[in-house]
């Protein structure tokens, strides 16, 4: 089942476009009440999809309670920045704020902006102290994800992560959420992205030091996780500041990110005060 955000109002989407979900669902409520959320949506009409357009698609969960991001969660990404996989999930925090659709204009507050394409994944039930076995229960659904980063404020100016990866925009998530079920293996999915057309980053979610089961246990053992909440599960190798020379994203250029099963998002980039 694919949930998106249209307009601002939660739709399922079928081959044929998008069924409203109706006034009953909004998403002050709709990750309270996941089982209700599931049940109209198999029960939506298909007969009464109807196109749309991709400009209108938001974040899938538009304003989270707490967004999580993961570094160094792959190990070819940790080894590129010339360090290890930390012994327990490197944790920090993007702020809601910096949550965009997947077919927004980001501007970029500096030349020292870096793209890492993740999977999101969006809490369904209230999660604490979950066993990995019963992790993926807890999920609503999957997404794409890129944890734009400026590397400047985030590595130079005391550290600063969760400022870094939050400017407005910095948290483009779609282009919808994907149920688990409709994957044939949640635990391995192939990701990648391109800056104008050329592939970036390629890898699999297989791949993850932490899979997502670890993630949700381990964060749910320190801090519930509530319905709605975002996890950006990390970023695979390919980032623009390891490279020699390094790298960084442009205004007037395009990021294109994709997921096996999920889908594309396009992000385009201007100058700040464009």
């Amino acid at each position: 089942m694919r949930i998106a955000n249209l307009g601002g109002r939660p739709a399922v989407i079928t081959g044929a476009g998008a069924v409203d979900l109706g006034d009953r669902h909004d998403f002050d409520t709709l990750y309270e009440r996941w089982d209700d959320t599931l049940a109209a949506a198999a029960a939506a009409d298909p007969a009464a999809a109807v196109p749309f357009d991709d400009a209108h698609l938001g974040p899938p969960s538009p304003a989270p309670r707490q967004v999580f991001g993961i570094g160094l969660n792959y190990r070819a990404h940790a080894e590129e920045s010339g360090q290890a996989v930390p012994p327990i999930p490197a944790t920090f925090t993007k702020f809601p704020t910096c949550l965009t659709g997947p077919f927004a204009q980001v501007a970029l507050p500096s030349a020292s902006v870096d793209w890492e394409v993740e999977l999101v994944v969006v809490i369904g039930r209230h999660a604490a102290r979950v066993a990995e076995a019963d992790a993926w229960a807890h999920v609503a659904g999957v997404t794409i994800g890129q944890d734009l980063s400026e590397r400047i404020v985030q590595f130079t100016a005391g550290a600063q992560f969760s400022l870094g990866k939050s400017y407005p925009g910095f948290g483009p998530t779609g282009p919808w959420l994907v149920t688990p079920d409709e994957l044939d293996d949640p635990d391995d999915l192939a990701l990648g992205c391109a800056v104008d057309g050329e592939t970036v980053q390629d890898a699999r979610t297989s791949d993850m030091a932490f899979s997502v089961p670890q993630l949700i246990a381990q964060l749910s053992a320190v801090v519930p996780l509530l319905p709605g909440d975002v996890i950006f599960t990390g970023t695979p190798a390919g980032v623009g500041f390891t490279r020699n020379p390094a790298r960084a994203l442009a205004p007037g250029q395009t990021l294109e990110s994709w997921i096996d099963g999920i889908g594309r998002m396009t992000t385009r980039f201007v100058a700040a005060g464009a």
